[in-house]
């Protein structure tokens, strides 16, 4: 149970830290633009990013009529668990279970498998 937290508490830390590492992105190419940037959400902007999310979520889904729609679904889902296949292999984390040399290699598969 401890570990499961532990894990929830990782994943939704990384989430925010991605989240507002675009937003020193967003801030930076601004001041080499020579303009503000976000700052239209809460002081300074810091709020940009959930109010990015929120945009995210709220948009509908739009499914061409002559396309497969099974794959529009699913191909999106298939990338996110490719990506969620990369942290056994980190040997910084708790759970490396590939612990072997070919892990360089491993990396390099899978994150080409969506390319």
């Amino acid at each position: 149970m401890i570990l499961l937290v532990n894990i929830i508490i990782t994943f939704i830390s990384l989430l925010v830290s991605v989240a507002f590492y675009t937003l020193l992105e967003r801030k930076i190419l601004s001041y080499i633009q020579t303009r503000k940037g976000p700052n239209k959400v809460s002081i300074m902007g810091m709020l940009q990013p959930f109010s990015d999310a929120i945009k995210l979520f709220n948009k509908t889904l739009t499914i061409p009529s002559v396309s497969n729609s099974i794959l529009i679904i699913v191909i999106p889902m298939m990338g996110f668990m490719l990506s969620l296949m990369m942290w056994p292999i980190f040997p910084f984390s708790n759970f490396c279970i590939l612990d072997n040399s070919y892990n360089s290699l491993t990396f390099f598969v899978i994150s080409s498998l969506m390319v």
